[in-house]
């Protein structure tokens, strides 16, 4: 087994809308549906967004918008692909995010490692061209300390997973692909270090 992911390769067939498996059940949406459409900005110079566990749930919540979500969740997914933290081993990509939440991951070239399942995905502006769309991950591990919470690929905690609406940056920029594995806890550690958007003790992310 590689311990050195190359950027270059994005989807594999181990990773697929299958595996994007819904781990608890959310409550109905409170936020009004047009903030999925319309830009509304915060005080904070952030903007609304709502959150999505899987496309059936999002095609459920919009059904006039089936195709916009499937778009979206693809999207979601193939960022995921490439930027989710990534280890060498099972047991230390399940030490941080728990037991079954992990899954095997191979790149063209015959490299493989271990990655998280994408829990959720972030939507905004959804009839946009370029909509904002951006993987959510959860951890179930007593050892992590983002245990049910929303953590991006990042790093960075947007609270409990049971939310439905989020505040996010009015821009966007994907984070690098991540081109080297981690040890376990070096995920944890870069949640603790960053409490929510705009507020870093860094401006790197853990990988890159």
């Amino acid at each position: 087994m590689s311990s050195k992911p190359k950027s270059g390769h994005k989807r594999s067939t181990d990773l697929n809308t299958g595996q994007f498996r819904k781990q608890h059940t959310l409550k109905p949406l409170s936020l009004g549906i047009a903030s999925v459409f319309i830009a509304s900005a915060c005080s904070d110079n952030r903007q609304e967004a709502m959150v999505f566990t899987s496309l059936n749930d999002c095609q459920f919540q919009l059904p006039d918008y089936a195709a916009q979500c499937e778009m979206a969740y693809q999207k979601a997914l193939a960022e995921a692909a490439e930027t989710a933290p990534k280890y060498n081993s099972r047991s230390d990509c399940e030490y941080e995010f728990g037991s079954d939440q992990c899954v095997v991951y191979r790149n063209d070239s015959g490299n493989s490692w271990f990655m998280p399942l994408m829990a959720g995905y972030i939507i905004r502006d959804l009839l946009e061209p370029r909509r904002y769309s951006q993987p959510l991950y959860t951890s179930y591990s007593r050892y992590s300390p983002y245990r049910y919470r929303w953590i991006t690929a990042n790093g960075y905690d947007y609270g409990d997973f049971r939310k439905r609406e989020l505040r996010v940056p009015k821009t966007y920029t994907k984070p690098p692909a991540v081109n080297r594995t981690i040890n376990r806890g070096g995920f944890g550690s870069s949640v603790r270090a960053k409490s929510s958007w705009g507020k870093s003790s860094s401006s790197k992310g853990w990988g890159g």
